[in-house]
């Protein structure tokens, strides 16, 4: 938490949709972090020990995103991961979502008021 603020992690390669992000979260009482990449999501990750994590499926590689959820379920992480994607129809072509453990899955583009609902959620179950 920074000043008593959620904080999430977004990692997305499009930095359109990180600045459309940064808007809606902040706006609502969140603090926001980002990363351009996988490999810079963990970094951020390890350093500034997020709420919550938003991460893009389809990045530098196709399965960029469950790569990296992976890598953070090694790292011990429990905390709320939502996936968001492009990829329509083929989500469950591309990765076992059940396997990876996600918090919520959201195509893109992101319905702010669905998101925000599923943020409160998930946070709320955050232990103090």
């Amino acid at each position: 938490m920074q000043d008593d603020k959620p904080v999430i992690l977004y990692v997305d390669d499009d930095q359109d949709f990180l600045d459309g992000m940064r808007v809606i979260l902040e706006s609502n009482g969140y603090a926001m972090l980002e990363a351009l990449s996988a490999e810079e999501g963990l970094k951020v990750f390890r350093r500034e020990k997020p709420d919550l994590v938003l991460v893009d499926l389809m990045m530098e590689e196709v399965d960029a995103g469950t790569s990296f959820i992976k890598e953070l379920k090694l790292l011990g992480s429990n905390l709320p991961i939502i996936m968001i994607s492009s990829a329509g129809d083929n989500l469950s072509l591309t990765a076992d979502y059940t396997e990876l453990g996600l918090a919520g899955l959201f195509q893109k583009p992101v319905d702010p008021k669905t998101l925000l609902t599923v943020l409160k959620a998930k946070l709320k179950k955050k232990p103090a």
